[in-house]
């Protein structure tokens, strides 16, 4: 059954803005959480959208933000150290609708099955991000992987879009995906931040994501055009 009405979790960031634009774009019933202090970054669709106000790992907040939406679509925010990412997604998979499409963000340090080849670079930067966020107390990118193994382990409808380096622009069209990083189409390793947002509420519909974990990467780049000229000439 398609999605009519959706909650989107850290909808006053620049990722959540788009995914309420692409979603209205749809026709989509929207319901947005985001903090007390981000709400007015939402004002330009005040009269479209319901805002729920409130951190998105609070459960009661959550709760009221996801009944009767069919669904949800999630930032997980690495912020502080205060397990917000692992929170919020306790939340959203406890209080979700039965049967919903719960769609989350992440980036693609997480794993799901351990099959992903990672470059020394990726490995390093993530090492670094790691540390500065203990030493400042602003990053939690192990609470990221810990939300993660949660919503694997859930017997719910999820989809965990992992995105690459982020870019603004224009977009370009959905993105590629493949299952693991480190697959020949992913090395560009660049996404349109409004093109991971289109990912995100085009996998509402898209059954074949279903308890998958994709890694995504601009349709445009170097990589994934590479890859479709060889597959049209296979």
């Amino acid at each position: 059954m398609a999605v009519r009405k959706v909650c989107i979790i850290g909808a006053s960031g620049k990722l959540g803005r788009y995914m309420v634009q692409h979603c209205l774009d749809r026709g989509l019933q929207v319901v947005a959480v985001c903090r007390v202090k981000s709400a007015s970054k939402l004002d330009d669709f005040r009269d479209k959208i319901v805002v729920v106000p409130g951190p998105t790992n609070d459960e009661d907040v959550v709760g009221r933000a996801v009944a009767g939406c069919d669904g949800v679509l999630t930032v997980l925010a690495p912020w502080g150290r205060q397990q917000y990412s692992s929170g919020t997604a306790r939340a959203v998979i406890t209080h979700a609708e039965p049967g919903a499409r719960l769609i989350f963000s992440c980036g693609w340090h997480v794993t799901k099955d351990g099959k992903d080849q990672y470059s020394w670079g990726l490995r390093a930067l993530v090492v670094f991000a790691r540390c500065i966020g203990w030493l400042t107390r602003l990053l939690e990118l192990e609470d990221q992987d810990e939300a993660c193994r949660r919503i694997f382990a859930s017997d719910t409808q999820w989809t965990v879009v992992r995105g690459c380096d982020l870019e603004e622009g224009p977009s370009q069209g959905l993105p590629v995906w493949s299952r693991h990083v480190g697959d020949p189409i992913l090395a560009s390793n660049c996404v349109r931040r409004v093109d991971f947002a289109q990912f995100m509420v085009a996998a509402l519909d898209d059954a074949t994501l279903v308890r998958e974990a994709p890694a995504i990467n601009g349709c445009a780049s170097e990589s994934a055009l590479s890859h479709a000229s060889a597959a049209g000439h296979g």
